[in-house]
């Protein structure tokens, strides 16, 4: 090659390079801006995607016709959602009734603390301080409550925004065929896949956290059970938040003893690793093919621009960008690299 095809060559590199970086902040900041129409839209695609295929399993199985499954797969969701809001509200209204226990509770470890430190001689007054702290409950719950009733309010109101968009999907499917093979068709088969195993593997856990949690007495057992079913969804950050999340209550709850407060913890903790380091492995396989260490960046990145929503679509649509990138000869070497074959770098 000679000098001018060299450096015309690097200019090229060069170029591209820096179209690709403003081609992606360009598009991340379009993102952000449309995230009040684009979160509903993606959340309907994947919800569309996992009822289809219970949809396609009742007609196979129960010989049903698409109609009828589809509107019971429909009904079925909602009853489901039904059952989430109960357990949320039921959740809220018991922390509300419980503020002067808490209270109590927070006042006399604080009386405890100030025997065992003396807190005067960093010149805090025990008397007047722990009453103050006993508030902090009662002040806490109303915020919870005010919070709880807006963020209530604005998933109601995306809510039915993701079921017009999932019944549109689900009616476009009963009129087009959908793909088989290509890029479409092959982003869906793993979509698919990785959704039906993730909701069995969150329900799992779920269940098992709720259960555990109810044996030792902690208060509000199934909805900590419901956000450890829901956070799953988050890889590595959902699992550990969804272990700690008990503790305030467990701390506040009179009468919980000091090993089963542990237990409380450790249990939960024990299933989450479990579960996520030796079952979830096995049943789910390398069927994204991402690295760890790019999952873990798709939910920074998806996490700043959506926020928690963006967090558990993260991973299925890192794979879907995964997929389309593979499928064009220009880009397969990006899609190497989100697969952790740090050899095209070598290659390049």
């Amino acid at each position: 090659m000679s000098k001018t095809e060299s450096k015309a060559s690097h200019q090229q590199r060069v170029q591209t390079i820096c179209l690709v970086i403003l081609s992606t902040v360009a598009v991340a900041v379009s993102l952000y801006w449309l995230e009040p129409v684009l979160v509903p839209f993606v959340l309907a695609v994947f919800i569309t995607l996992g009822m289809s295929l219970f949809i396609d399993l009742q007609m196979k199985y129960l010989h049903m016709p698409r109609l009828v499954a589809m509107l019971v797969t429909i009904i079925v969701g909602l009853l489901i959602l039904a059952v989430f809001g109960l357990l949320v509200f039921k959740a809220v209204d018991q922390l509300n009734d419980n503020a002067g226990i808490y209270g109590q509770q927070i006042e006399a470890m604080f009386d405890e603390l100030s025997k065992a430190v003396p807190l005067k001689s960093f010149g805090v007054d025990a008397d007047d301080d722990g009453s103050l702290l006993s508030q902090i409950p009662v002040t806490t719950v109303r915020q919870v409550l005010l919070d709880t009733g807006t963020a209530v309010m604005g998933i109601v109101s995306r809510g039915m925004l993701v079921l017009i968009f999932v019944i549109f999907l689900l009616s476009g499917q009963m009129v087009s065929k959908r793909p088989v093979g290509g890029m479409l068709g092959q982003a869906e088969a793993g979509i698919k896949r990785y959704i039906v195993t993730k909701i069995l593997v969150s329900v799992i856990t779920g269940v098992t956290v709720g259960l555990a949690l109810t044996l030792l007495g902690v208060e509000m057992a199934l909805m900590f059970g419901l956000f450890a079913f829901l956070l799953n969804f988050i890889p590595s950050i959902g699992s550990v938040i969804s272990t700690l999340l008990p503790l305030p209550v467990v701390l506040v709850t009179p009468g919980m003893s000091l090993a089963t407060g542990i237990l409380a913890i450790a249990i939960p903790g024990a299933i989450q690793f479990a579960i996520g380091n030796v079952i979830e492995p096995k049943i789910m396989g390398r069927s994204l093919d991402l690295h760890p260490i790019v999952i873990l960046m798709a939910l920074i990145f998806w996490g700043m621009l959506w926020g928690i929503v963006g967090m558990l679509l993260a991973t299925p649509m890192t794979a879907v960008v995964k997929i389309f990138l593979s499928k064009r000869e220009f880009t397969a070497p990006l899609a190497s690299l989100l697969s952790g074959h740090l050899e095209v770098i070598d290659d390049a």
